[in-house]
């Protein structure tokens, strides 16, 4: 298969991936129709889904279907099994929508995969109702493991793994917002092994781990060292993704990205933060001591200034440079007996990326 087709056969997965999501919001409602004195809340549920879990890249969830295919001979890929994946891939997006519906809460961002964030959105006076939405996503992820993979022998599985990872992505995010309390700056607790405690927690497991590791139980690879080594490269994978997202939050361009990067005025214990502590004279750390992690837009354009000053980018771009060649390095050595092609596939779409 030569480039080109990779692109078709991936935007074909994409289509199929996108069209499967109106049976998930059918099952996820229907039960409005023997059920008619809860009719409103399964209408609110039905625009909550439609609002938040679309309009992302679905990596996630099409991780989930591609490794699948992956993973289980032709022969065994039968209509019933592939819906099974398709809507595995879902849940994998839901749990991402439950996790930024709320994280946005707490970050008081403002925009969202090119749209006003769920909980800021005016029209309907959402505000802090937009907690109980985050809580409606999150539990339709149970019920569709449960209408769909009831039977299956890895049910119990997956039920576990999702429930892992959300309280590993939890711990994750407990560990982000004590370390940088909004309003409360001490530069001392933004440090390296810090750093990578929240992102392996609050980003790797569920964005990189989850994904594959539901296919692989889906496949009937149930082996503890299976599951360790494709664990290996992919928290690996998530930390570079995350500390991508970090430099986009700041350099990326919002109209690509869909969102307005918060890090700096958020207090956040972000790698940019980290690298530039790391090389700071006392005079610069002094200037990121009176302007970081405050509100005004001119304290955040002098951070900016001064990450532009130590040459950040460069920084970033030998770091993203080394990281690829240690994932390679990596997948050499631990992918097998899973395909290679499962991880290069990862590694390709987010090396390099704008958003």
């Amino acid at each position: 298969m030569n480039g080109d087709q990779k692109l078709d056969a991936y935007a074909q997965e994409r289509q199929d991936f996108i069209q499967h999501f109106s049976q998930i919001v059918k099952v996820l409602t229907e039960e409005d129709i023997g059920h008619p004195e809860i009719g409103d809340a399964i209408t609110r549920l039905k625009e909550v889904l439609e609002y938040n879990a679309i309009g992302g890249k679905y990596n996630r969830g099409l991780t989930v279907v591609i490794t699948f295919r992956e993973l289980v001979e032709p022969g065994k890929q039968d209509p019933d099994s592939l819906q099974r994946a398709l809507t595995v891939g879902w849940c994998v997006e839901l749990l991402q929508a439950f996790f930024l519906v709320s994280d946005d809460i707490m970050d008081s961002s403002l925009t969202r995969r090119g749209q006003t964030c769920w909980y800021q959105k005016v029209s309907g006076g959402i505000g802090l109702d937009a907690i109980n939405d985050a809580f409606l996503l999150e539990s339709s992820i149970y019920r569709l493991l449960k209408l769909y993979c009831r039977e299956q022998p890895y049910y119990l599985d997956l039920i576990e793994l999702f429930l892992q990872s959300s309280y590993q992505t939890e711990i994750g995010q407990t560990l982000d917002l004590i370390t940088a309390p909004q309003g409360n700056v001490d530069l001392g607790r933004f440090t390296e092994r810090r750093y990578k405690s929240i992102v392996k927690y609050k980003t790797a497991f569920y964005s990189f781990y989850l994904p594959v590791a539901a296919a692989m139980y889906m496949a009937g690879i149930d082996g503890e060292k299976e599951h360790a080594h494709a664990k290996k490269i992919l928290l690996e994978m998530g930390e570079f993704f995350q500390i991508q997202d970090d430099y986009l939050d700041l350099f990326g361009d919002p109209s690509v990205t869909g969102k307005i990067g918060t890090d700096i005025q958020d207090n956040k214990c972000s790698w940019l933060v980290v690298q530039c502590l790391q090389r700071a004279s006392p005079e610069q750390r002094q200037i990121l001591q009176e302007n970081y992690g405050q509100k005004e837009a001119e304290k955040v354009a002098r951070v900016k200034a001064l990450y532009e000053e130590m040459n950040l980018s460069a920084v970033y771009m030998q770091y993203e440079e080394d990281s690829y060649n240690h994932i390679m390095g990596l997948i050499e050595q631990y992918a097998a007996p899973l395909p290679p092609a499962i991880f290069l596939g990862l590694a390709q779409k987010i090396y390099k990326r704008k958003k």
